[in-house]
């Protein structure tokens, strides 16, 4: 099979859709899946992810009209070449690399899939009442088409699938509920973590509780760090706050910082690769109290070295994580954020060990990857058989 993955961006700052396409299409090679994709950054953009990806990259930028990112190049190319492929998966949507994949297939006669990667969440409606507006507009002649159109629509959870119906309407779409997951780096845990630790610095030597995201407003940081500043004033002997990640709306940081005292609390950039790796290992537990996650990678890879997870009820797979003992669950609010960080500090070291353990096993039953990759394909190539 020939398969086109085609995405916004390959940026890896933009977070969990271009990170997961990376892994999955490792195994889809491995499966003999002709992988090529397609994204509209500029050519000689990003030109190190580039070099570094396995794959051939059409970038077709650049693109224009701000977010919606339109790109003159990408039409061309679509209309020349999307006919040489078996299959085409988009990522993404409310862009211009949806809508003109989409025309294209039709026209041609190509079976194309969607990945929503939780863009359909009603949550982004009620916190963003003038943007629905715009939505709403876009959706009966863009979007929904694309939706509708398809061959199927790919959902990474349950959750997701179930959300995603009550955003807009008209809403006449095949639902297919795939899963996704992450893969478990080929590290040695036992070796790296003591390793860590010894040439931490000023963090990382004392027992933390990591966020790791890019910093903005639907990631809840700010009922986090409220939180966890509270409850330091009283505690100062409880683990430290370690926040990884780029500041995608650097306002947001600022008043965070500003709003809470920031004892015991440390900001880091984004970290990438093993070193990445290493800080989710040695924390004590992964904080996320984010207002809308259809899956959040980070959740999973934190699974996939044994940290426990606090998250709220808004990460699309918390029930996976509550009934299998892999962390805790609370709302999405401050008080539901002191609650995960209380209930962690009242477990002994034996109930965090259990955890851990149960962590792993979470993570291999629910979210390797492999699964996710392998009922995907075989999906898409029943869809192809005439």
């Amino acid at each position: 099979m020939k398969l086109l993955r085609v995405i916004a961006t390959i940026d890896p700052k933009t977070g969990g859709p271009i990170e997961g396409l990376k892994r999955a299409s490792l195994i889809m090679s491995e499966m003999e899946v002709q992988v090529e994709i397609a994204c509209l950054d500029a050519p000689g953009d990003l030109a190190d992810e580039v070099a570094a990806l396995p794959w051939k990259v059409h970038s077709l930028g650049p693109h224009k009209l701000g977010h919606y990112a339109y790109a003159p190049r990408f039409k061309e190319w679509l209309a020349a070449h999307v006919g040489n492929y078996d299959a085409v998966i988009i990522h993404g949507m409310w862009q211009y690399h949806g809508f003109a994949t989409a025309r294209a297939c039709k026209k041609l006669g190509v079976p194309y899939f969607v990945y929503t990667h939780g863009m359909l969440d009603p949550w982004f409606n009620r916190t963003y009442p003038l943007k629905k507006l715009k939505k709403q507009l876009y959706w009966f002649w863009g979007e929904h088409p694309v939706l509708s159109n398809a061959s199927a629509v790919l959902f990474t959870s349950e959750e997701e699938c179930r959300l995603a119906r009550q955003s807009f309407s008209p809403y006449k779409v095949n639902e297919k509920v795939i899963g996704y997951g992450t893969t478990a780096p080929d590290l040695d845990i036992e070796t790296i973590v003591p390793r860590f630790r010894a040439h931490a610095g000023a963090w990382g030597a004392r027992p933390y509780f990591v966020f790791l995201g890019r910093i903005q407003e639907k990631k809840g940081l700010d009922l986090l760090v409220a939180a966890y500043s509270k409850l330091r004033q009283t505690n100062p002997d409880i683990p430290d706050l370690v926040i990884v990640g780029p500041q995608q709306q650097p306002a947001y940081a600022t008043r965070i910082q500003a709003d809470s005292p920031q004892d015991g609390i440390f900001w880091v950039d984004a970290l990438e690769g093993e070193k990445k790796w290493e800080v989710l290992a040695a924390a004590e537990a992964l904080a996320l109290v984010s207002h809308q996650e259809n899956f959040g990678l980070v959740v999973a890879e934190a699974l996939a070295v044994g940290t426990p997870v606090l998250i709220s009820d808004k990460v699309n797979i918390w029930r996976e994580i509550s009934e299998g003992g892999a962390g805790f669950i609370q709302p999405d609010t401050r008080e539901g954020a002191r609650k995960l960080l209380m209930s962690w500090l009242s477990l002994d070291q034996a109930q965090k060990a259990n955890m851990a353990d149960q962590a792993k096993a979470v993570y291999h039953e629910h979210f390797e990857i492999r699964k996710a990759t392998e009922l995907l394909i075989a999906y898409i190539e029943a869809t192809l058989k005439p």
